[in-house]
């Protein structure tokens, strides 16, 4: 216990489970646990994702309070700011998590650079993921696997991952105290939205931190029959209350341990004599995580088309209007504004409904970059991470991963599929709440007098539909084919020979979708109209 240490927390905002800060407590006799907020670095984030951050801050600064420590927040470059903490508390140590995100490898060699340079040393473990990707790497000899079944056979050959460290105890910061400062408040205080000249609603949905992270897990795994039978796909888009966990948000942020929730579910599905199975179980869920981070540790330019080596390179349409009527949730269609709207408000949308408004924005009917999408996502939602968001986007766009790019979400049938009365439309658009439940997907074809009586024309009130979705799928959906042929092996690269299990529960939907597209296209029988006809009596089935 020779050093003086301090531990960077960058993601992993806990205590459970924390086998860097334990590694740092046991080796040291003085710690400082830090946290950098690089502004510059953040301003794409949103003001309900700052929210999040700085809740768990604040339940961060408390657990560590009554553990007889301290939370020391400050503003900068992290680099500037260690330099200046090194020399003012006589450091000999930085420890901090292993991360695979660029940014942060980046960051990694700046630091070692800036230890070697000081004299002190730094100390890292992986924390933030199931396995070190690099082991799954190497056991891939040499590259990631592209495609999940493959990835999974990987796994299969390493076994489970590592087990949980034990909990972060007040005996730990009784033999490595933190040096307490009487102007920590001041100095090292965590900043308001205020401070940082934010604002939000005030209704709180998805309170940050620890606490709120392992009471969420303890309600949902008391539910055992819940947890061992649970699948993906048959969980409802348009719930009005999350109809799965509801954690991606804590795991994204470290909040909550990936193994400590692996284990937890691997001691349940040993109790039971059926349980789902990835890729649709919740651990499954996990897996697919832990698949999107390998790929992304290794391919160059994960995040961006141009210059990925498993990406189809596309010529997406540039389209602004488009991009923020999408955004705004002004598309005229019902179900995907609603989606946009509870995104913009709450910061979360059930998977198949980021299935619907991503296919929407690119291969199904505006034809615009994945990479526009994965934007907004990475700005409005609580639980945006590089690796799965992208990871995502590629996916949903046809992109990479997922090549049955024939299969499109119909923007009305969709989700009048799990909520025909629009339940779910009404709270999210309040504008057409008063419509009866056989127009309310579909408003712009509700006579003049219904409008009148629900409070909403269509065209004044609430927009007519951007596009028309059977004639633009049709023309993208032959774009999408000529791009497969030509790229094959592009295309090959993520290929797997399974169907998209994600979607295994909407498989008749989509392939009547499917059937419906493909048809108009070999009939020819869709001619262009002009927009009020398009609008008014175009049906989209």
């Amino acid at each position: 216990m020779t050093h003086r240490t301090i531990h960077l927390f960058r993601k992993g905002l806990r205590l459970h489970d924390n086998p860097t800060l334990l590694a740092a407590l046991e080796s040291s006799s003085a710690l400082y646990p830090v946290y950098v907020l690089e502004m510059e670095e953040a301003t794409r984030l949103g003001a309900l994702r700052w929210r999040f951050i700085l809740q768990s801050l604040e339940d961060l600064d408390g657990r560590l309070h009554a553990l007889g420590s301290r939370l020391y927040v400050l503003r900068g470059s992290t680099l500037a700011v260690l330099r200046e903490l090194v020399t003012r508390w006589a450091v000999t140590q930085i420890s901090y998590d292993t991360e695979v995100e660029p940014h942060y490898t980046r960051m990694d060699l700046e630091i070692r650079t800036l230890a070697q340079e000081l004299g002190i040393k730094t100390h890292t473990c992986v924390s933030h993921t199931l396995y070190d990707v690099r082991r799954i790497i190497k056991a891939n000899g040499g590259s990631p696997p592209l495609t999940y079944k493959k990835f999974l056979h990987v796994l299969s050959v390493l076994g489970e991952p590592e087990k949980p460290v034990r909990e972060i105890t007040a005996e730990d910061f009784l033999r490595c105290p933190t040096p307490p400062d009487p102007d920590h408040e001041r100095q090292f205080g965590i900043p308001s939205l205020e401070d940082l000249g934010l604002q939000v609603p005030s209704e709180v949905l998805w309170p940050g931190g620890e606490t709120h992270a392992l009471k969420r897990l303890q309600q949902h795994l008391q539910s055992e029959g819940w947890v061992a039978n649970f699948s993906k796909p048959r969980t409802v888009p348009n719930s009005l209350l999350p109809s799965t966990t509801g954690l991606s948000p804590y795991i994204s942020l470290g909040c909550l341990s990936v193994r400590t929730f692996y284990h937890r579910l691997s001691s349940i599905y040993a109790q039971s004599r059926n349980h789902s199975l990835p890729p649709v179980s919740l651990q499954g869920q996990v897996l697919w995580r832990e698949f999107f981070y390998t790929v992304a540790s290794t391919t160059p330019n994960f995040i961006r088309m141009q210059g990925n080596p498993i990406c189809l390179q596309i010529d997406w349409k540039h389209d602004p209007e488009a991009l923020e009527k999408w955004r705004t949730a002004q598309t005229g269609f019902p179900w995907i504004d609603a989606i946009m709207t509870q995104l913009r408000e709450e910061g979360w949308i059930h998977h198949l409904a980021r299935h619907a408004v991503a296919c929407f924005l690119t291969r199904g009917d505006l034809w615009i970059s994945w990479e526009e999408g994965m934007k907004v996502f990475e700005e409005q939602l609580l639980d945006a991470d590089y690796s799965v968001n992208a990871g995502n986007w590629m996916w949903l766009s046809a992109s990479a991963f997922f090549h049955k790019y024939t299969r499109i979400f119909c923007p009305v049938r969709f989700g009048r599929r799990t909520d025909p009365d629009g339940q779910y439309l009404r709270k999210y658009l309040p504008v057409l709440k008063n419509f009866p439940s056989q127009y309310i997907y579909e408003p712009w074809k509700a006579p003049e007098d219904v409008q009148l009586s629900a409070g909403c024309v269509i065209g004044k009130d609430y927009p007519h539909p951007m596009v028309c979705h059977l004639e633009v799928s049709q023309k993208n959906l032959a774009l999408m084919r000529q791009i497969h042929a030509e790229q094959q092996n592009t295309a090959q690269l993520t290929r797997d020979v399974s169907d998209d299990p994600m979607e295994a529960g909407l498989k008749r939907e989509l392939q009547e979708e499917e059937e419906l597209i493909e048809g108009a296209e070999s009939n020819d029988t869709f001619k262009r109209l002009n927009n009020e006809v398009d609008h008014q009596s175009r049906p989209c089935r």
